[in-house]
């Protein structure tokens, strides 16, 4: 979502870039990644620094996931009052947790062009051809389950949730109804970050 000039920053796609550039960030992402573990906070701290430093985030950045943790949300404290920067708001998307279990569990995509679906919310007006493209092939991402799905909720809730309080306390939270209408949502968002 870019809104006003502003660049939405993924931690996964910053550390998939810092890689194939061959940062020297990159190159300990690289390491770590191809070991099969998980890149540390000082490494993700480090992709974020860098790509604040690009001349396209001058607007500013909107993050996709990031902080996870209070650590994570120290740190990048941290970094912007090093780099002469500042929080706006932080935005927590309220759903119920079965709603969001449903809603992830329930989706595919057409595989040819990408056309999102669902099994009870957007079924293809005609059975198992897509509206967009006709193709009759479609695929779900292995990780679209209801067991995953669950167990990511309680990692979010055990290692996540408590950024809620953190920005709260800080006066940055800004709470949106995610189980309201994707119009009202969007406008709920942009009023947030307004």
């Amino acid at each position: 979502m870019e809104r006003e000039g502003m660049v939405q920053l993924s931690t996964g796609d910053m550390l998939r870039a810092a890689v194939a550039a061959g940062t020297e960030v990159g190159r300990k992402a690289k390491a770590v990644m191809e070991a099969g573990q998980l890149v540390s906070d000082d490494i993700v701290i480090g992709v974020v620094s860098d790509r604040l430093d690009a001349p396209d985030v001058k607007q500013g950045v909107i993050f996709d996931g990031f902080p996870r943790t209070v650590a994570q949300a120290e740190a990048l404290d941290a970094l912007l009052a090093e780099k002469g920067m500042e929080l706006g708001a932080v935005v927590s998307m309220e759903v119920d947790d079965e709603a969001l279990v449903d809603r992830v569990s329930g989706r595919f995509t057409c595989a040819k062009c990408g056309e999102g679906y669902h099994d009870t919310h957007k079924r293809p007006a005609r059975e198992g051809v897509c509206d967009k493209c006709g193709s009759t092939e479609f695929k779900r991402r292995a990780d679209d389950n209801a067991e995953t799905v669950r167990e990511r909720l309680n990692a979010y809730h055990a290692e996540t949730a408590p950024l809620i309080d953190y920005y709260r306390a800080h006066g940055k939270l800004r709470t949106v109804d995610g189980m309201a209408d994707i119009n009202d949502v969007t406008a709920q968002i942009g009023t947030a970050i307004g």
